[in-house]
């Protein structure tokens, strides 16, 4: 009797387990994937919100959050604390954290160009090439930010010295506007829409263009793949259909922007993201959304001069080994019908 007894206890549990197990998998399947993106208001990071604005993302059944975080470095912070799941940004930061000991993947490449500009104010026209940067003061988005590393690069390449430029963390859009206007910063590294502004009340100058592939080319010695969605190893090992998931709605992203006009991309974007002036907006989008890919792939040439860049200024990277295959896949953008 007893034996029958903890037979039947047994069965019991098991069944137990295995319906919780279920349950577990059930609300998964159902759960938010959350990505953070390193300032969505910028036309480089346009394809996340564009994405959402389609309905791509409930074309495959996903529920995503998109948090805003200006800075991509701290958008990398927040996917090593495990708080999102995955982080539009630069695929440079793959790169840098591998050197580090992290593993983290560009899943979908989004651009092939970083749509960046280096730009000069207008109060210090003395300032006619990078070598004039020493003694003043540089806005990036953030300290460890890609804007941070490119400007490290370029003040190296141009023959100055560590702490020649003291490197200033401004965000960007308003706040980089203020730090310039108030002259907190001389020169400073930002994108659209920020560039335009500036360029159309005549506050800044461009100095260096990096908004097409030919101008990375020129700037940094190759192309230069850019935003993407990255995410860590260990999670999309774990994830595959909601990875391809992810991967099907942002290809299929890519594929709109390559086969519409600014003007009609704009359309489905949120109006303040204009700030007032959606002509602009369009102008610059028309201009510059060559630099997206059509089909989220990494160009093959583009990893070996992220490591050319940045090994070339970082101590992070010296006597480190760097495996560029694991810093990101095609796996899941090539299987998007």
């Amino acid at each position: 009797m007893r034996s029958t007894r903890t037979l039947f206890n047994s069965a019991a549990l098991s069944v137990v387990m295995l319906a919780s197990m279920l349950a577990a998998n059930s609300a998964h399947a159902a759960g938010k994937i959350t990505l953070m993106v390193g300032g969505y208001e910028k036309q480089i990071y346009l394809p996340a919100k564009l994405a959402e604005g389609l309905g791509y993302f409930k074309d495959e059944g996903l529920d995503v959050e998109l948090l805003n975080e200006p800075a991509g470095v701290d958008a990398e912070n927040q996917l090593l604390a495990g708080a999102v799941q995955g982080v539009v940004g630069f695929y440079d930061h793959c790169v840098d954290l591998q050197a580090k000991g992290k593993f983290v993947e560009s899943v979908v490449q989004f651009s092939q160009a970083p749509g960046e500009v280096e730009l000069v104010s207008a109060k210090h026209p003395e300032i006619k090439s990078i070598a004039d940067f020493k003694g003043h003061s540089a806005g990036v988005t953030g300290l460890g930010s890609s804007t941070n590393f490119l400007t490290q690069y370029m003040a190296n390449k141009a023959g100055l010295k560590s702490g020649d430029v003291t490197s200033v963390p401004v965000g960007a859009g308003t706040t980089f506007i203020a730090a310039m206007q108030q002259d907190a910063i001389q020169v400073g590294m930002t994108t659209e829409p920020t560039i335009s502004r500036l360029l159309k009340t005549k506050e800044a100058t461009v100095l260096v263009d990096m908004r097409t592939m030919e101008g990375a080319r020129q700037a940094l010695g190759g192309t230069y793949p850019a935003a993407s969605l990255y995410m860590e190893t260990s999670w999309v090992d774990a994830h595959k259909d909601d990875t391809q998931k992810l991967a099907n709605a942002f290809v299929k992203t890519l594929r709109f922007i390559n086969t519409h006009s600014g003007a009609e991309i704009a359309d489905k974007m949120p109006k303040e993201y204009y700030v007032g002036d959606k002509e602009g907006y369009v102008k610059a989008l028309d201009e510059g959304k060559a630099m997206f890919t059509a089909d989220g792939v990494m160009p093959e040439d583009g990893p070996k001069t992220v490591l050319s860049v940045l090994s070339s200024f970082s101590k992070n990277m010296q006597g480190k080994q760097i495996d560029l295959s694991k810093t990101y896949t095609t796996e899941f953008v090539k299987k998007v019908m």
